[in-house]
């Protein structure tokens, strides 16, 4: 496959000969909802917790006697159905962590790798490093890209001056390429 290389005015400068083998893999939808989800789920902390009616202070007496008031039997105040009472079956901190087979997270990542380089919205640039850390720098190579929608910038390295210059720019987040997994590339609109 041949994918378009430009330069940071927007123009072909030449072709980037990549395998078939990375970019030809067909879409698996549910292979790449799979991993999507698992991304999802393993960045949630899973913190937020209640006090049951053991936890919660307060509640020791019997807030009056069994018979003969008149009122419904009660043995705690701190009963769920009591105000101030306890929570009955609330969130207890947990781990929702997910996790997938290497391959199918490789395989899930070259699925939708493949899809944006046949949507047109994987865009190879020969050079980014002339945005020398300046946010406007780094609008007009995006104007002169003709990219509009939110875009994920992958470096060889953490670079810090794209990353100072990208850090302004609303829907514009960067990445080097060690990090990036399908989860990132699904929430971005080009790469």
């Amino acid at each position: 496959m041949q994918l378009e290389l430009r330069n940071t005015e927007g123009g072909v400068v030449g072709q980037v000969k990549v395998s078939d083998a990375l970019m030809g893999v067909p879409f698996n939808p549910s292979l790449v909802h799979q991993a999507m989800v698992m991304y999802q789920l393993n960045r949630m902390q899973g913190t937020s917790s209640t006090k049951t009616r053991a936890e919660v202070a307060g509640g020791g007496a019997k807030p009056w006697k069994q018979k003969h008031t008149g009122r419904a039997r009660a043995g705690s105040n701190r009963s769920p159905i009591w105000r101030h009472g306890g929570i009955t079956f609330g969130p207890k901190p947990r781990s929702h962590r997910r996790d997938m087979p290497k391959r199918m997270r490789l395989r899930a990542f070259l699925c939708t790798l493949s899809q944006k380089a046949r949507e047109n919205k994987l865009i190879v640039v020969e050079d980014i490093r002339g945005v020398d850390g300046k946010t406007k720098n780094l609008i007009r190579v995006l104007e002169a890209l003709n990219i509009k929608g939110s875009t994920l910038i992958v470096t060889e390295n953490p670079d810090g001056k794209i990353i100072s210059s990208a850090r302004n720019v609303p829907r514009v987040w960067t990445l080097p390429v060690n990090l990036l997994n399908a989860g990132d590339l699904l929430k971005r609109s080009y790469v």
